[in-house]
């Protein structure tokens, strides 16, 4: 049998199911249907007409209309049913009255109507998933609410002819002859029939119905029996004749032309087409279920204002106007980076880990020390200067952009062997690169240096024009497992946001000089973007989001910051606390780790004056998601590891991507959930 029964939920005239369907073959029920598609797209055929219906689109089957729904690809789609006999209390008449929202027009769903509709079923659902105190009166008196919304909105007469709204008398008056045709459509009836019931001329209700139902009288009648001719022809075995007697067709002929004129099949093709045994319409049937609860992550958005509804953390409502713009973004964070002993550039490994890092993040100035260091070439007592290595090492930098920030030390030197090595090194520079070049570059002395010598190693330098930066570069070794963990994505983030330069203490690569005061040769607690063991840690991708931001702020705060680039957007998302303004223990992290302000973050966005279509990626990174040093500890937090373990965990620690993509439309809604200690980057790219 292709009519369904359906099996509400207990003491409730609804019933709600959150499905993946792929083949879902023609069946009809008494019941009004609601479909809403939460995620990907599904096709849908109701009587002779197919829609498609996208991400966020609504489509109402009625009572008894034959539907299919199909797709090719992965969806989730909000199945609502409702009891007509609900209805009827408050509206009689219901199961004449057909409802109908537009899902053949692009972007016919905008706006506040459709948005309503949506924020009705999303707060049934939600009634439906909590249970709280009285939820079942609440989900009557939604229910309600939606009756009316879809009389006064989506009634089948309003939807063809919109100026019968503020027509009363008129709309009832049609009504009762679409009734009319529905209970007598079976019968031999005219117009001049109806024009008597209605006391009017059949020529003046003739040009009336043609004018607001869009086809004639006799046309619609024919197309109400074709209608229900289906049913027949799927579910009974009674012949062509039969059944077109039993339509009100006079002739056979006639049901064959108007089938073959709505369906583009005649009956008899129509049913060798899609009539199916019973026994084999389940096994035909590709849908899978799940639990509803997982409909509310989608719905989220539709219940920011809704005062019962309650989820693990806050909603944060971003209002995002594409239009404008705020200001620069300062991209300060990546002014610079301490590379450290200019020697360990000298490794081919290190070499490729900071070609990885110049690659995705810009920085401008890379930090080098130990510079008059005889594996270079320097040679204090002669005082010559081989520049093999130097060359090798400053190309290398600058074909990424990124120029030397160099530290001078005088260490094991005395004063004449420092100072003749500093002219002999610049006026090499200079010889190499230019002047012009050389300006580009900055030069400082660390905090270790004599006054005398600091002097006069500043006069030597400002003397030849180059930047040198008074305040002495001190050296920052502190070894705080914190470095490792997640919890640095958020705090270089917030850092980054609100101020003007980079953190001083953070590192391309951990350094070998602090592996003796390590626990473990994978993660030592330095403050490298990169591991000893040449593994990105989190704080690696802190900075790769930011380096992603765009130049104009169009609007930032706690927890986020939105961006442009051309017409591009990016928006940042990250787990703000009220703590993250500070380096806390790793012990400290993990009493925190349970609590509501770290557990989860639910951003409910909304973006207007989009003017175009767009692709959308969404990069995340948290604890338990592409985190190298979680990834580690799930290990077993091993002492060390073999190179297949390395590089196991080097092809985890990536950030979670997927992929989306968004119409053109008024207001354009993203919904996002952040877990834990970490970020989230929305690039939404313009698609021209």
């Amino acid at each position: 049998m292709r009519i369904e029964y359906i099996d509400y939920f207990e003491n409730l005239p609804l019933k709600i199911e959150l499905v993946d369907v792929r083949e879902y073959p023609i069946h009809w029920h008494k019941s009004i249907e609601v479909l809403f598609v939460l995620k990907g797209s599904i096709d849908v055929t109701i009587e002779s007409e197919t829609y498609t219906l996208e991400e966020g689109e609504v489509e109402i089957v009625n009572i008894e209309e034959a539907h299919r729904l199909f797709s090719d690809d992965e969806n989730r789609v909000l199945i609502f049913q409702i009891e007509p006999k609900f209805f009827e209390q408050y509206y009689s008449g219901i199961e004449d009255i057909f409802f109908y929202t537009n899902s053949s027009d692009e972007g016919a769903q905008r706006g506040e109507v459709y948005d309503t509709l949506r924020q009705y079923l999303a707060i049934l659902l939600c009634e439906i998933v909590q249970k709280r105190d009285d939820y079942d009166e609440f989900v009557e008196d939604t229910l309600v609410e939606l009756l009316y919304l879809f009389i006064n909105e989506f009634h089948y007469l309003l939807y063809e002819k919109e100026e019968l709204k503020g027509d009363d008398e008129l709309l009832e008056r049609y009504h009762r002859i679409v009734k009319y045709i529905y209970n007598n459509y079976n019968n031999k009836i005219s117009l001049q029939d109806i024009a008597d019931k209605e006391f009017l001329s059949s020529h003046y209700l003739s040009h009336q119905i043609k004018t607001n139902v869009g086809i004639s009288f006799k046309d619609y009648v024919n197309m109400v029996r074709v209608d229900e001719s289906v049913k027949l022809l799927l579910d009974t075995d009674k012949t062509l004749s039969e059944i077109s007697d039993e339509v009100g067709f006079s002739h056979i002929r006639y049901f064959n032309k108007h089938f073959k004129l709505h369906y583009k099949l005649t009956p008899k093709q129509y049913r060798k087409k899609y009539k199916i045994d019973d026994d084999k319409i389940e096994e035909i049937k590709k849908i899978e279920y799940f639990d509803l609860k997982d409909g509310l992550n989608y719905s989220v958005g539709y219940l920011e204002n809704y005062e019962r509804f309650e989820y693990e953390k806050k909603i944060i409502k971003l209002n995002i106007d594409a239009s404008k713009n705020m200001g620069d973004f300062n991209h300060g964070f990546s002014e610079s980076i301490v590379i450290g002993n200019i020697k360990e550039l000298l490794k081919k490994e290190n070499i490729e880990i900071m070609k990885e890092v110049l690659k995705n993040i810009n920085f401008c100035y890379g930090k080098l020390y130990g510079i008059f260091d005889s594996e270079m070439g320097v040679s204090p007592h002669n005082k010559f200067i081989s520049f093999i290595h130097f060359r090798q090492i400053f190309d290398f930098l600058i074909s990424f952009g990124c120029r030397p920030h160099i530290i001078f030390e005088q260490k094991y030197l005395d004063d004449e062997e420092f100072l003749a090595l500093l002219n002999s090194f610049l006026e090499i520079l200079i010889e190499n690169y230019g002047e012009y070049e050389i300006d580009k570059w900055i030069f400082q002395t660390d905090n270790t240096m004599e006054n005398t010598i600091y002097e006069k190693t500043a006069e030597i330098i400002k003397d030849r024009g180059l930047k040198f930066i008074e305040d002495r570069y001190i050296k920052i070794d502190e070894i705080n497992p914190t470095f490792d963990t997640s919890y640095m994505i958020p705090y270089v983030i917030y850092f980054s946001l609100n101020n003007e330069t980079s953190l001083g203490f953070v590192k391309a690569f951990d350094s070998v000089d602090n592996i003796g005061a390590a626990k473990n040769e994978v993660f030592i607690g330095d403050s490298g973007l990169i591991s000893y063991s040449n593994i990105k840690k989190p704080i690696y991708y802190a900075y790769y989001f930011l380096d992603k931001l765009g130049g104009s702020y169009i609007l930032k705060g706690d927890g986020y910051a939105v961006t442009t680039e051309g017409d591009d957007i990016q928006i940042l998302l990250y787990s703000y606390t009220d703590e993250i303004d500070e380096i806390i223990s790793i012990e400290d992290i993990n009493k925190r780790r349970g609590k509501k302000d770290v557990v989860e973050k639910n951003f409910s966005i909304n973006i207007t004056n989009i003017d175009s279509n767009y692709k959308i990626v969404k990069y995340q990174l948290w604890e338990k998601d592409g985190s190298a040093y979680n990834i580690w500890r799930s290990m077993g937090s091993p002492i060390r590891i073999d190179d297949a373990d390395r590089n196991l965990i080097k092809d985890a620690a990536v950030p979670n991507i997927s992929f989306g993509y968004a119409k053109k439309t008024a207001v354009l809604h993203i919904g996002h959930k952040l877990k834990g200690y970490g970020a989230t980057l929305i690039i939404l790219k313009k698609v021209n």
